[in-house]
């Protein structure tokens, strides 16, 4: 499997360089790969059908200069930046039954994503719908969505090693749909960062994938899939126009 280890300059250019690998892969000009990044900006980011209004604390977002967007997959609301590392997956339906069916394809994925902690003396569960939790105190630390094809999926999501879980409670609501492994926990007392840095993450999800190739750069189609994408899709979230409209 090719890997991909590319961060991009700005929250917007990473999550539509994912939608971007997809798109590929469905016309037949990609390969199955992994994709690591992570934001050097604090974002939150909008699952499909997530509610702002529901989800973040709008006014206290606006006044911080924190940017909100909206990706493409389901999921929950998450903010992210630096100590957040995210890992998505374009995968062959074909090449892998297991994914046909979304919640075996949770399963599936994150069997292996369980594998690769253990290598590093993380020991975790999956938690359905998409959580992974650390075996001890069943506290959270990586939440995982999808976007599905006709012929592949893109899975991406992330993992907390270094992350300031403090912004979590500035800006994110307790959802009103949570698992019932919460237990109606705080955000400080329901996530956690694992002890292990980027370089032994990466290598152990990619030993587990049997990654062989790897790259750092875009290719020429992806460079243009992608300008193209910046020009027509804009995943951004106009917090100024919310808080206008519920005065």
């Amino acid at each position: 499997m090719l890997v991909k280890d590319l961060s991009l300059s700005t929250p917007q250019e990473n999550l539509l360089l994912d939608d971007v690998l997809l798109y590929l892969a469905e016309l037949g000009q990609s390969p199955e790969l992994l994709r690591f990044w992570e934001s050097a900006q604090l974002f939150i980011v909008l699952g499909r059908t997530s509610k702002v209004e529901e989800d973040i604390y709008i006014e206290r977002a606006y006044r911080d200069h924190i940017p909100v967007f909206r990706r493409s997959s389901g999921g929950g609301t998450v903010i992210q930046g630096p100590g957040c590392l995210n890992y998505s997956f374009v995968l062959a339906k074909e090449h892998h039954p297991s994914i046909m069916d979304i919640r075996k394809s949770y399963q599936y994925i994150l069997n292996k994503v369980i594998i690769a902690m253990a290598s590093l003396g993380v020991q975790s569960i999956f938690q359905p719908i998409s959580d992974l939790v650390l075996q001890e105190g069943q506290r959270k630390f990586s939440g995982n969505a999808q976007r599905r094809g006709k012929r592949f999926i893109l899975h991406h999501g992330t993992i907390l090693y270094h992350f300031d879980i403090t912004k979590m409670e500035g800006y994110l609501k307790v959802p009103k749909d949570f698992p019932v492994y919460r237990k109606n926990r705080l955000h400080q007392q329901f996530v956690k960062n694992i002890p292990a840095s980027p370089p032994e993450i990466k290598k152990a999800i990619a030993e587990v994938f049997e990654g062989n190739r790897q790259e750092d750069r875009l290719n020429r189609r992806e460079q243009e899939s992608l300008q193209y994408f910046l020009q027509t899709k804009n995943l951004a979230i106009n917090l100024q126009e919310l808080i206008n409209c519920n005065k």
